[in-house]
């Protein structure tokens, strides 16, 4: 079952870029077990590793641009006993090193934390080179690969420090942006179970990452309209929270899924294999519908890609209306 931690709209305190969450959930976890080592393509500095490499210089590894390397230094560290967390670009993370991580990690189940930033249209100015948004689909079909997504600040570092307990191969991706943060400080990130955000009888949104806030601004729209939904926070995509899943759908029987990635692979694709084998049920996604992105601000691109809280509304009207 998902935990409910509030039932009416959520506010937040400030904003501030998840890879900060990442960096600093990383520090915490150097600072209490002493196997836990780093490694970073050139990109410290993006990947807010400044602090760990700081105090553990003898525990941090520059590879240099080198992420096939990295990542087969990452293996042979986990084979040894450490427990490597692996940064640099969501893009360089996955694509450019797919087969290294499919042989090395995955196939052997290595304790390797392939950790992951500027995801997504959100990354912003550097366009589509960079923006990558089919890495989710590339991590989950791998076999033994966790695939994790936090929606802000708060729950990237808790994530980031969850890892540190989680055996075996995983990949958490988190962004560039300020973004608002709205979920408890320190609060204890479990891996594999949804949290469901406001209560909602008409329409369930699933969200993840960034899109999870797009959907509870998307909610307050929604509740002027008279429409009741359900935000759940999908934070977890493989394993994915199967029994909160299909608890909310049998409730509503309306599902809307939003993510920062492609349409196929993504999230919304993992619910809907979920609900075609169990409970088949009307459903949109808000996602990239088979497109590359381009250079511009992040809210910008969210709004023109069809990723806004708009979008949402749009498409929980859709649903309903299939009902």
């Amino acid at each position: 079952m998902s935990e409910t931690t509030t039932a009416t709209k959520l506010t937040f305190s400030e904003k501030k870029d998840t890879r900060s969450g990442f960096g600093a959930g990383l520090l915490e976890l150097g600072q209490q077990n002493d196997k836990v080592v780093g490694l970073c393509a050139d990109l410290t500095g993006s990947l807010k590793m400044n602090a760990f490499q700081d105090e553990f210089p003898d525990r941090f590894f520059q590879v240099g641009i080198a992420e096939a390397n990295m990542m087969g230094v990452a293996a042979g560290l986990a084979t040894a006993g450490k427990i490597p967390f692996t940064g640099t670009f969501a893009n360089f993370s996955t694509g450019r090193v797919y087969d290294t991580i499919r042989q090395s990690i995955a196939y052997s189940d290595k304790n390797v934390k392939i950790c992951a930033s500027h995801a997504g249209l959100t990354l912003g100015e550097d366009g589509a080179t960079h923006q990558i948004l089919e890495d989710i689909g590339l991590m989950k079909m791998l076999p033994n690969m966790t695939v994790i997504n936090p929606c802000d600040y708060n729950q990237t570092k808790a994530a980031t420090i969850a890892l540190g307990a989680h055996h075996g191969p995983a990949y958490l991706r988190f962004g560039r942006p300020g973004w608002p943060i709205f979920t408890e400080a320190d609060k204890p990130f479990e891996i594999g179970k949804a949290l469901s955000l406001i209560d909602g009888t008409d329409v369930t949104i699933f969200a993840t990452g960034h899109m999870v806030w797009q959907a509870i601004e998307a909610e307050a729209l929604l509740s002027e309209k008279g429409i009741s939904a359900e935000v759940i926070n999908i934070h977890t995509i493989k394993p994915l929270d199967e029994e909160a899943v299909l608890d909310a759908v049998s409730r509503t029987n309306a599902v809307v899924t939003a993510e920062e990635h492609q349409m196929h692979g993504g999230l919304g694709d993992s619910i809907a294999q979920l609900l075609g084998r169990k409970l088949p049920a009307p459903m949109e996604m808000v996602a990239v519908n088979d497109s590359f992105g381009e250079s511009g601000k992040p809210v910008e691109l969210l709004n023109k890609y069809g990723l806004s809280p708009a979008d949402i509304v749009a498409a929980t009207e859709r649903v309903i209306a299939r009902k």
